[in-house]
Formats: C-alpha cells, structure tokens, sequence
C-alpha cells in the first residue's frame, strides 16, 4: 500500500485526528524513521500542514480510521472524511492512506509508561496525541 509513497520524496505524515486536537508524526525524507511532531487544534490543523509543507516536502499522508472494537466506523469518522475530502483539495498530489488506528492511544499510555513517563506526563493528553500519531504511522 505504502510502497507507492516510498517512490514519492519527501516525508509521510501520520494523523491521529480528533474533534477537539490532533496528534502529528512525520517520517524523515528517507521515510525510514517515525518521530512525532505536534499536537495542534484540530481547527487549525490544515493550515498547519500546509505551513509545514511549505519547508518539508510531503509524499503521503496516513490518517488513522477509528473504529469499534467490532470493526465499525466509530462515531468520529464522519468528521474524518470530511476533513480526507479537505485534505485532497489542498494536496491533490499527495496519496491519503488510512490505517486502523484501534489502541493507539492505550498503547500510547502503555509505550510512556514503559518507558518512565512521570505521572504528570502521561496525564498530558497531546504528548498522547504524537506518540499515538507516530504508532499509526510505524504501522
């Protein structure tokens, strides 16, 4: 599926969107890394990508698709097309692909746990945000 991105230069961008902030992950130009990147209001979040894109050339977006522990959309995903649909007419060049994004926050939780996180730390939901962002795109 990605191969196609992988013969575009320029980085991957992961999104982890949600109504009220988005989580963001990028690749480096190799696309050989996932780092995360920023959380924004979501109500910001196309004007971000393109002032990011402006100094960072992008080959693909991957957009997590929630849904239900049983496999359907879950309520968000009428607002994730939306924005998919915003996202082509503002990069029209770029290939979107959508990735099962099911347990990327808890996994998120799981990864800062492990790795030391304090408290505080864990509790900060738009570092959640970028590391769930940098799962989707690992994935």
């Amino acid at each position: 599926m990605m191969e196609n991105a992988a013969l575009i230069k320029g980085k991957i961008i992961a999104i982890d969107y949600g109504t009220k902030r988005t989580g963001l992950a990028a690749t480096d130009e190799l696309q050989l890394i996932a780092l995360p990147l920023e959380t924004v209001n979501t109500s910001e979040l196309l004007a971000y990508i393109q002032r990011y894109s402006l100094s960072n050339p992008i080959a693909a977006f991957v957009v997590g698709k929630p849904s239900t522990l049983t496999g359907e959309a879950s309520i968000i995903a009428p607002h994730i097309r939306g924005f998919k649909r915003k996202l082509t007419l503002a990069f029209p060049q770029n290939p979107i692909f959508e990735v099962d994004e099911r347990f990327t926050s808890s996994m998120a939780m799981q990864s800062m746990f492990q790795s030391g996180a304090t408290k505080k730390q864990r509790a900060d939901k738009s570092l959640v945000d970028k590391i769930a962002a940098t799962l989707i795109l690992q994935s």
